[in-house]
């Protein structure tokens, strides 16, 4: 009688009762078509546009400063001349800045070659341009408070990051295009001023905007060769999932090549691979698979399946990511361990805490196998097993079981600074503010250990989500540089949440914590940030070689004022927007200075 009465009324309610019915206050908003960018922004002062004239804006900007989609750019004098300074091999970029009061049509951007006094041409083949998309934030633009739990902020953000190639767009009116410009000078450049011209036109005019890059005597690498050790973890499921294709597959290993390609042009050195599955707990929109099947046999004993994770080195290396192998982790999350049990086919879930006879007899059988493995491909020296911050009583546990089985095992280990762990890591990344000092950084560098830092979802500053001013991104390394430490760590490079491409949210993290690059491996603001900070720290390293053996004396004394300028951003607290940037332009002043003097 209950449940028929509960009928009646839900009948009266809405008049008829449907199977699988979703209340109408859970739906999501739906639009006519896919928009490829959110667009319910509302400017801060919309008066100001009225103060604008009709027809095509255009002008270079700052690529430190973000602008944002309705609010009238504040570039004063309409800036149309780019001049940059920069290295054989070197990448220097800016903005462009396209915005109208009312609807621009069909906004194209023709590039010139670029000509230096004597005749030599730098090809417009070496100028990329890339329209910049919006996409949604959790916290406002440089907002000091982000933390790892639930954002206090209700409303959302919509922020410049995105990277998409173009031949043509529309400007809506009253609202900005920024577009990313680089220019990739060729190691074989011949040192001079290039001068070049970018057209911007529209169905409501055009605008010249002209071009001067200075090349100095002095050659950048190809990333490949850099020293810096930049490990962003990566997760090759996701790409999988993104695209709805057979995971390692041959249309996987396609786009997951193009995909990698973009970190090994920054210098990326770590194949992060997973020795267990699913080591953080389940915590992302598309966990980490196992790359090494572990299965238990009808007789008990354990055999290992390296298939996947060979394909996925093999893929790495291809690319040029070569140095370093992490094998994470003999700590998951919960030290829940699956393996597949031969009997049945079954996955079998069980909990191995590293002191137990279980975590030890498993482990010292499949380390004993991934060395044979690793020896016979010959990856073992580069490899390192991968140990996230835990309990510091489990942590030693599991090292102790690592260097019992054998004492050439590397280590490397991401957390805050403890003293206890400092000689039985080979590679440490501390935690931004829970670090070890400068002096002890050195000590370590005289072992022959590596030493990094990390940021995740915190702390707030400095970090590289995506309503964090740009020049954090790049003040990062030179942190780095100051430091004293070999690189940066960071997770994540490619964890995506379910809309990345608009929407940069995911769960409770600040936006933009877990992925630093886009689906079709394509870049953004704040990758090609942290990109010139690690170009920066190149440079760095090579002018302090190459001052410290000069005899010119007033090489020397620029070094030495360019070393204490570098020391002093180790105390850096207030992260000032304005002053990181004004430090960066300082140091870039010296660099070029010095590299004059160096490269005559």
């Amino acid at each position: 009688m209950i449940f028929l009465a509960a009928q009646c009324f839900l009948k009266q309610l809405y008049g008829q009762v449907y199977n699988g019915r979703v209340d109408s206050v859970l739906l999501p908003v739906t639009g006519p078509h896919y928009q490829p960018e959110y667009t319910f922004d509302t400017p801060v002062n919309a008066a100001a546009w009225l103060k604008q004239k009709g027809g095509l804006h255009a002008a270079f900007a700052s690529d430190d400063i973000k602008y944002f989609r309705t609010d009238v750019p504040a570039i004063e004098n309409e800036k149309a001349t780019w001049e940059a300074v920069g290295w054989k091999g070197e990448r220097v970029s800016t903005q462009v800045i396209v915005w109208s009061p009312d609807t621009l049509q069909q906004v194209r951007f023709k590039v010139s070659d670029l000509v230096n006094e004597k005749g030599a041409v730098l090809g417009k083949s070496n100028l990329q341009l890339n329209m910049v998309r919006y996409v949604l934030a959790n916290y406002p633009y440089g907002s000091p408070d982000a933390v790892c739990g639930a954002t206090p902020y209700k409303d959302g953000y919509l922020m410049p990051d995105r990277f998409e190639a173009f031949e043509s767009f529309d400007v809506p009116g009253k609202t900005i295009r920024p577009v990313w410009v680089s220019c990739n000078i060729p190691a074989g450049a011949e040192p001079g001023v290039y001068s070049g011209i970018i057209e911007v036109s529209s169905t409501r005019g055009s605008i010249l905007l002209q071009i001067k890059i200075r090349v100095q005597n002095m050659l950048l690498p190809p990333p490949h060769e850099w020293k810096y050790r930049l490990d962003l973890w990566q997760n090759p499921w996701v790409i999988a999932e993104y695209y709805h294709v057979q995971p390692w597959g041959e249309e996987h290993k396609a786009l997951l090549k193009k995909h990698l390609q973009l970190y090994a042009d920054a210098g990326g050195k770590y194949i992060t691979t997973y020795g267990v599955h699913s080591p953080w707990g389940d915590n992302e929109y598309s966990i980490e698979g196992g790359m090494i099947d572990w299965i238990k046999r009808k007789d008990g004993s354990w055999k290992f399946n390296y298939n996947i994770f060979d394909q996925y080195v093999e893929l790495a290396m291809s690319v040029g990511i070569d140095k370093a192998i992490t094998v994470y982790t003999p700590l998951p999350w919960g030290n829940r361990f699956r393996y597949t049990d031969e009997k049945t086919g079954n996955y079998i879930y069980e909990t191995w805490p590293p002191g137990s006879d279980t975590f030890k007899i498993a482990w010292n059988v499949f380390l004993d196998d991934l060395r044979a493995h690793l020896e016979k491909k010959g990856w073992l020296d580069k490899t390192f097993l991968g140990i996230n911050e835990n309990a510091m009583d489990q942590t030693l546990e599991a090292i102790k079981v690592i260097k019992e089985n054998n004492k050439k095992w590397k280590i490397t280990y991401a957390g805050n600074w403890h003293k206890e762990l400092d000689g039985l890591l080979n590679d440490y990344s501390f935690l931004y503010g829970n670090e070890s000092t400068v002096e002890e950084t050195k000590a370590r560098a005289l072992k022959g250990f590596t030493t990094t830092y990390y940021v995740c979802c915190n702390p707030a500053k400095p970090n590289n989500f995506v309503f964090s001013p740009s020049v954090e991104g790049r003040w990062i390394s030179w942190y780095s540089a100051a430091h004293g430490y070999s690189g940066f760590l960071r997770w994540a490079y490619d964890s995506w949440p379910a809309d990345p491409v608009r929407d940069a949210r995911y769960g409770s993290w600040a936006a933009g914590d877990c992925y630093l690059v886009y689906p079709g491996g394509n870049s953004c603001i704040r990758f090609e940030k942290l990109r010139q900070g690690i170009a920066d720290y190149e440079k760095i390293r090579i002018i302090r070689e190459l001052a410290a053996k000069s005899p010119d004396k007033k090489v020397k004394d620029l070094a030495e004022l360019f070393n204490q300028h570098l020391g002093s951003l180790v105390t850096e607290k207030t992260f000032n927007e304005d002053k990181l940037k004004q430090d960066i332009e300082k140091g870039n002043r010296m660099i070029e200075e010095l590299t004059d003097r160096l490269g005559r």
